[in-house]
């Protein structure tokens, strides 16, 4: 029976949730913030030390990705979310999608398993919106509807 690490991804969870509190106990990494930067580079040494080729694009959308030598020509399957808040955000909010793939493709690799296709999980940029407009624009320029330098 496959199974994920639950207490590491709770461990993450809750590790990624102290960035950007304040002293008021409110929770926001607004995009391009210290903060957000703060979160996003932990996310990043989390997915290589899961072995897990890191590319960021121009918009700053981060992906990790697992690709073996057998499956690398296959077309990906992306999982994840973003990094950035809300204002006063919930411990959840955004981030445990990204967490999640993270969490699957590193159970995989514990487990052994090796996938037809690669795998990549996503942390996009901006898509709360509450520094830039429009929102949800990491995924936006990644989909072709928003051009980067209009971004």
């Amino acid at each position: 029976m496959l199974k994920i690490n639950e207490q590491r991804l709770l461990n993450r969870i809750n590790q990624l949730g102290e960035i950007g509190i304040d002293e008021n106990g409110a929770r926001t990494r607004a995009a391009a913030s210290d903060t957000e930067k703060a979160g996003r580079d932990q996310v990043v040494a989390w997915m290589k030390e899961a072995g897990l080729r890191v590319a960021v694009d121009y918009i700053g959308n981060i992906f990790g990705i697992w690709e073996t030598e057998s499956n690398k020509h296959e077309a990906p399957i992306m999982m994840g979310s973003h990094i950035d808040t809300v204002i006063n955000a919930g411990k959840y909010d955004g981030y445990y999608g990204v967490l999640a793939g993270l969490e699957v493709i590193q159970s995989l690799q514990e487990q052994q398993i090796v996938t037809k296709c690669p795998l990549v999980v996503g942390a996009f940029t901006n898509e709360e919106g509450i520094r830039y407009s429009p929102d949800m624009m990491g995924s936006l320029v990644y989909a072709g509807g928003l051009d980067v330098k209009e971004a």
